[in-house]
């Protein structure tokens, strides 16, 4: 932008914009030229009560110069980013435990009550499918939380509803496999999670 041709990094993804710079003060009153120009042009008004800035691998006293040039609130690390914690240590069981919590809420026995069997694994299937992978694609997911989450889909398929000690009828790598080869589809998270890390090679 300009005459000079100065090239301004971002990255937009869904609602949001990342505005990417070197640690200078001239880029955050730069940036907020920027802010103040599309505010000018779309006559729509930036919300700083809601605008955080934050930093990794910078100095604490430049990340409060950027945050009071800009007019809005630091953002301390490790914080949340659509959902996800940044900054975390996904090594560790407590890294997981959001979503683990969530899988076992989306797979409580008193809905096993109320459904069938077929109706159990389209539920373990959608919620599997959709909830993690975000988290999965990004880390490597530790043994103790995939055998967390194996527990939590075996007891929702053959609890029947109930907490007492379950009998698993079939093995579970049966149960992985594909309808063709008599199994009922499901997919083996650690697997998937192999899987989503390769593609980043």
């Amino acid at each position: 932008m300009g005459s000079n041709g100065t090239n301004v990094g971002l990255l937009q993804f869904a609602d949001d914009t990342l505005f990417l710079c070197e640690t200078k003060a001239q880029n955050a009153r730069t940036l907020k030229v920027v802010l103040k120009c599309f505010e000018l042009a779309s006559r729509l008004r930036v919300n700083f009560s809601k605008t955080k800035v934050g930093g990794m691998g910078m100095d604490t006293s430049m990340l409060k110069i950027f945050s009071k040039t800009l007019n809005c609130k630091h953002m301390k690390i490790p914080f949340v980013y659509l959902g996800m914690l940044i900054e975390g240590n996904p090594r560790l069981k407590q890294f997981w435990q959001p979503m683990t919590e969530k899988v076992k809420t989306r797979l409580s026995n008193w809905k096993g009550k109320l459904i069938g069997i077929t109706g159990r694994v389209c539920l373990i299937k959608s919620v599997l499918s959709a909830f993690p992978l975000y988290y999965l694609s990004f880390y490597k997911l530790p043994r103790c939380v995939s055998n967390k989450l194996l527990k939590i889909q075996r007891n929702f398929l053959w609890g029947w509803g109930s907490d007492d000690s379950k009998i698993m009828w079939v093995k579970w790598e049966n149960i992985c496999k594909s309808k063709e080869e008599e199994g009922l589809g499901l997919r083996d998270i650690q697997k998937i999670n192999g899987a989503l890390l390769a593609k980043w090679k």
